[in-house]
């Protein structure tokens, strides 16, 4: 007798949002694994290859951890990782009070681009990849909008010194692409990688509905 391995997701981020993004997908990670990388640019490595390469960096890492090793076989491995750049400049993710300064002074009034990389790997080591590219543009801050920002702490550990999901929002006039993938995960591409490495994404929408009944 053959039996079935029971597939597990690891999430390798200790983020909250990306959490919650899943979640509204309908998809709860078996282990929060959370891989630090050096995220230190390239030289010449533009925005969208940096988040492409982090990501993979974390799942990779994420795969050699213990916790990860014990789960045993049917184990997919989903990393993200988010970068704005205005053109090929790298903005930072914002630890300091002058570095979020600094990100809203080049933000402001301006259009700039968010791209949130995620990365799969499938319980054969088979890594994929996708970017979702979202056009933001922010109005023109006043110093009170910076000001209070500012002190909200919000910025603190975001790309681009600030959070989208959160007061942030209400500085953007125009947003085209992925609203889930400038929080953190972009949800379409998350979910196309899953379904393309097997992974029963409707399989476990369909099992809570009837949970549920």
């Amino acid at each position: 007798m053959i039996l079935e391995v029971k597939p597990k997701l690891v999430l390798a981020s200790a983020s909250p949002r990306r959490l919650a993004l899943l979640d509204r997908i309908g998809l709860a990670p078996d282990l929060l694994n959370p891989a630090d990388v050096d995220e230190t640019p390239l030289r010449r490595e533009t925005p969208r290859r940096l988040a492409i390469r982090l990501a993979e960096d974390k799942a990779k890492k994420a795969k050699d951890a213990p916790q990860v090793e014990d789960l045993g076989e049917g184990v997919y491995i989903l990393a993200a990782d988010t970068v704005v750049g205005l053109g090929r400049r790298i903005l930072p993710k914002a630890e300091t009070y002058q570095q979020a300064a600094d990100c809203l002074a080049l933000l402001s009034g301006r259009s700039h681009w968010v791209y949130s990389a995620v990365c799969l790997m499938a319980p054969d080591g088979k890594l994929t990849a996708r970017c979702s590219e979202t056009k933001v543009r922010f109005k023109r801050f006043s110093r009170e909008d910076r000001e209070s920002y500012l002190k909200s702490e919000e910025w603190r550990g975001k790309a681009g010194g600030y959070a989208i999901q959160g007061r942030a929002e209400a500085f953007v006039r125009y947003l085209a692409g992925s609203h889930s993938g400038v929080v953190g995960l972009p949800l379409y591409e998350t979910v196309l990688l899953l379904q393309g490495a097997g992974f029963p994404v409707y399989h476990t929408w369909m099992t809570q509905i009837s949970d549920s009944i």
